[in-house]
């Protein structure tokens, strides 16, 4: 059983300032890029492009606009090209990751070279940023971090309806390297809204 024991349980009330409430709050977990010595590619950059327009097809889709809520995490690779597409769009962009800042970068974004980095500063100096232990307090014994920051979003998103919650997924349809992963996000999100988006890496 996760918890999500704190002052506020997690729930972002005093996040960025939302005009009016959303038409939509757009959800999403993904694929980080692949390092650069990953044996069995999953989302290699060459397909960053192809995704960001995958992306950006379903926020139009959905109808995302101005004023409307995103909620992702930080990571290099599909959370941050999501976050990129929603800004673009003017809605309200909330981050959600799992570890002090330091740490997360060095896991999440460091690794993959390229100039994500400069990508998460920059996301990051226009949206609202959730660091977990902060706002929940330490991890509790037997649970895990990502699966943990998984239902911490899923929560925040539900607080304006499930009805509203529209779900994206850039993933391969597989198992992830350890848990918290996409496919839990995914399995955690079905429960909340019949709204799912899958854009299946394996054929961007």
């Amino acid at each position: 059983m996760f918890s999500l024991s704190g002052s506020d349980s997690g729930i972002a009330m005093s996040s960025l300032e939302i005009d009016r409430p959303p038409n939509n709050v757009a959800l999403f977990s993904g694929h980080m890029i692949d390092a650069p010595d990953r044996k069995v590619p999953r989302f290699p950059p060459h397909k960053e492009a192809a995704a960001a327009a995958a992306i950006a097809g379903v926020l139009s889709d959905i109808g995302a606009t101005r004023g409307d809520l995103a909620i992702c995490g930080g990571a290099c690779g599909g959370d941050l090209l999501f976050a990129e597409a929603c800004l673009a769009r003017g809605m309200v962009v909330e981050l959600y990751i799992p570890f002090a800042e330091k740490t997360f970068l060095a896991n999440s974004v460091d690794f993959a070279n390229a100039d994500w980095r400069e990508r998460f500063l920059a996301v990051k100096s226009r949206a609202m940023l959730h660091v977990m232990p902060e706002e929940l307090g330490p991890l509790p014994a037997g649970e895990n971090p990502y699966e943990r920051n998984n239902l911490w979003m899923l929560q925040s998103a539900a607080r304006f309806g499930g009805e509203k919650i529209a779900f994206l997924a850039l993933w391969n349809g597989e198992g992830g390297d350890g848990p918290g992963g996409t496919k839990h996000f995914m399995d955690e999100a079905r429960r909340k809204t019949e709204r799912i988006y899958w854009l299946d890496t394996r054929k961007l």
